[in-house]
C-alpha cells in the first residue's frame, strides 16, 4: 500500500453508514455494516488504482467479510469514538454503495459475496484469512462495462464500477443537466 488511506479510521465510513441508514429511517445491522465496508473498500480501490478508502483489514469469517476490529466494538453499542470528516471522493462512494447495495437484505449481500473469489479463496485458505484489497480489485475491476440495463450482485459477479459510483450531475454549455464520469482508461490487452 504506497498511498495513505483516504479517511483516517474504519470508523468514519462506518459511522457515515450508520448515521446514512438513520437518515433513511433504517435500522443497518452488523453484518449488514460489515457487507458494506467490504464493498466500499473493494470499489474504492477499483475506482482509484489499488488506493484504500480505510485502513481497514477484511477476514474471511465464517459468516461473511468481516472487519475484526470494528466487530469487536460495535459488539454491545455504537462505540463512543471520535470521528474526522470524509474528504468529498469518499462521501460520494459511500453515498454511491448505500444507494446501490442498501436496498439488499443482509443474507442476499452475505450469500452473493461468499462465492466471490476474494472471499471464497481467503476462506479457503483457513479461518479468518484476511481478504487482499488487490484480490478485491481484481474481482470487482473485472466486471463487463455495462452495454444496458443495471449489473446485478450474484453469486458469481458484481456490477461495473460504472454501474455502481453515482454520476455527477452537470449542465452542459446548452443549460442541460449531464451525468459525468471519472475518466478511466481501458486495460491495455495482451498481443
Amino acid at each position: 500500500m504506497a498511498h495513505p488511506p483516504l479517511t483516517d479510521s474504519a470508523f468514519d465510513a462506518a459511522f457515515w453508514l450508520l448515521d446514512r441508514a438513520l437518515d433513511d429511517n433504517e435500522y443497518l445491522n452488523p453484518r449488514k455494516l460489515h457487507r458494506l465496508l467490504y464493498l466500499a473498500q473493494a470499489y474504492f480501490a477499483v475506482a482509484n488504482a489499488g488506493h484504500w478508502l480505510m485502513p481497514a483489514t477484511f477476514v474471511a469469517d465464517p459468516d461473511g467479510p468481516l472487519e475484526p476490529t470494528l466487530f469487536r466494538a460495535f459488539a454491545y453499542s455504537r462505540p463512543r469514538v471520535d470521528v474526522q470528516p470524509i474528504p468529498e471522493a469518499g462521501r460520494t462512494l459511500l453515498d454511491s454503495v448505500w444507494r446501490r447495495f442498501g436496498a439488499h437484505s443482509t443474507d442476499h449481500l452475505t450469500k452473493a459475496l461468499k462465492r466471490h473469489p476474494p472471499y471464497a479463496d481467503a476462506r479457503a485458505a483457513g479461518p479468518r484469512a484476511i481478504i487482499l484489497v488487490e484480490a478485491m480489485v481484481a474481482f470487482y475491476g473485472r466486471a463487463p462495462r455495462p452495454r444496458e440495463g443495471i449489473g446485478a450482485l450474484t453469486d458469481s459477479g458484481a456490477p461495473h464500477i460504472e454501474q455502481v459510483l453515482r454520476p455527477r450531475v452537470m449542465r452542459s454549455q446548452s443549460g442541460k443537466p449531464v451525468n459525468v464520469h471519472q475518466w478511466r482508461p481501458r486495460p491495455v490487452k495482451d498481443r
